[in-house]
């Protein structure tokens, strides 16, 4: 693991070495914030819980997650550099693995930045702490989903661009696939693909995260989710130094 570590300390270094770390928290907290309160009408709804919070906060993550992940192996590529990083004396695996963990990292500082939010419903009332626990559980591993599947196409492209708006469908289509909306529409026309939709999305996984059900099943679920998408890099960054 050793060198899995150096590349996680020098990856999650160059994050806040950089403006990105910043314009990212930024962005993400006060989207979340304007969401949460404005749009989700917290304040209205007279409720003291973080429901309008969990509901928004795997499309925010959709679409900032990408953009951490476009230039984790495009820009290497890009730059040169993926050559210099490939010929070290170290697997693939631990390249990837190293540069998924720091980018997991960031992503849970960030979400864990919006703790305040917490604050504030338990100054307005008494929630579940439990569920809210359990939620941030549940958005922390979406996230990692995100990361890994961003990660997966990144290292197929040079292009930060095209790395960008592929990670961003593929994500919307992994979370989309498994939401209440999507599940009864296909439930409509064809109750087979939605049952499969429903088992294969990441949307109803999360949703019982965010009622405060920690289930085993969900658990495995995320991270084989996680595994292929990463197995998936490191075989693709394989060939590519093949290439």
């Amino acid at each position: 693991m050793r060198p899995t570590l150096a590349i996680l300390r020098r990856e999650l270094g160059a994050y806040f070495a950089t403006p990105v770390a910043v314009v990212f928290i930024v962005i993400f907290l006060g989207l979340q914030g304007a969401l949460t309160f404005n749009v989700g009408n917290f304040f209205a709804r007279n409720q003291a819980d973080l429901i309008p919070f969990f509901n928004f906060l795997p499309w925010v993550l959709l679409l900032l997650v990408p953009a951490l992940t476009m230039r984790q192996w495009a820009e290497e590529r890009r730059q040169g550099t993926i050559e210099m990083l490939l010929t070290l004396p170290i697997a693939q695996t631990h390249a990837v693995l190293g540069k998924f963990l720091a980018a997991w990292a960031f992503c849970t500082i960030a979400i864990l930045l919006t703790f305040p939010f917490v604050i504030t419903v338990n100054y307005l009332g008494h929630p579940d702490n439990g569920a809210i626990a359990a939620g941030y559980l549940g958005a922390i591993l979406v996230a990692g989903c995100f990361l890994a599947m961003g990660a997966a196409i990144s290292a197929a492209t040079k292009n930060q661009v095209v790395a960008f708006v592929l990670a961003v469908a593929a994500c919307f289509a992994a979370f989309a696939a498994g939401t209440p909306i999507v599940t009864e529409f296909l439930a409509r026309s064809a109750p087979a693909l939605s049952d499969a939709a429903r088992l294969a999305g990441i949307g109803d996984r999360y949703g019982g995260f965010t009622r405060g059900v920690i289930a085993v099943p969900d658990l495995i679920y995320f991270a084989s989710f996680i595994l292929f998408f990463l197995v998936t890099a490191v075989v693709v960054v394989d060939h590519k130094r093949a290439d």
